[in-house]
């Protein structure tokens, strides 16, 4: 029974943790990455895009300082899609969430933060201008920030999530239980009958 409720415990962790990272991160086919701040300065970017890039997932890698970021719940970026004088896309980053920043090089403390912006579903075939700017967060060491954009992503289901967290639920509960178990009190040794004597008993 351990062991599957150790199962259990792993698939909950894959449909509610994975397997949204992996939709997110490489579901679809990069259209590119371009980079919209460097050296204090933000710098708004069009991308032509097309009817069948759509579904397009917009994401945001944050080069910074640190090993973690702490916003306080506050904004760290802002991002705004625009085509046609139609805004598309309207997002806040706080980046709270990366946990697991990835290095940005060996020789340099720098580490990459990412974050969703959102998903445009729709795509009129023309030039999309993508305006990053700073939010309300203070003393964020920024370094960078780059603009990812993914192709005929698919959609991530909405049911995934709260599954996911019933099966770990479920499967932690069970281990705990089998531990338990396992580990009940032990015999009294005394409440054993007592070992047959050799040799000769009484006439």
């Amino acid at each position: 029974m351990r062991f599957l409720f150790v199962l259990i415990l792993l698939a909950g962790t894959g449909i509610s943790v994975i397997y949204p990272w992996a939709m997110s991160n490489f579901s679809g086919h990069e259209i590119g990455t371009w980079r919209v701040y460097e050296q204090g300065r933000f710098k708004p970017l069009t991308v032509p895009l097309g009817s069948r890039d759509a579904p397009v997932r917009v994401l945001v890698d944050l080069t910074a300082r640190a090993e973690r970021i702490v916003s306080q719940q506050r904004t760290v970026l802002t991002l705004t899609s625009a085509t046609n004088g139609r805004t598309v896309l309207a997002s806040t980053l706080q980046f709270n969430h990366a946990d697991n920043p990835r290095q940005a090089s060996p020789q340099l403390p720098d580490k990459i933060f990412r974050d969703e912006a959102g998903v445009i579903a729709t795509v009129s075939p023309g030039p999309y201008l993508f305006t990053v700017g700073p939010g309300d967060a203070e003393d964020i060491p920024m370094r960078a920030v780059d603009l990812i954009l993914r192709s005929g992503v698919g959609e991530i289901d909405s049911r995934a999530r709260p599954v996911g967290y019933s099966l770990m639920a479920i499967g932690l509960v069970g281990f705990l239980l089998t531990l338990r178990t396992a580990g009940g009190r032990p015999a009294n040794p005394n409440s054993q009958p007592p070992p047959p004597r050799w040799g000769r008993g009484p006439k």
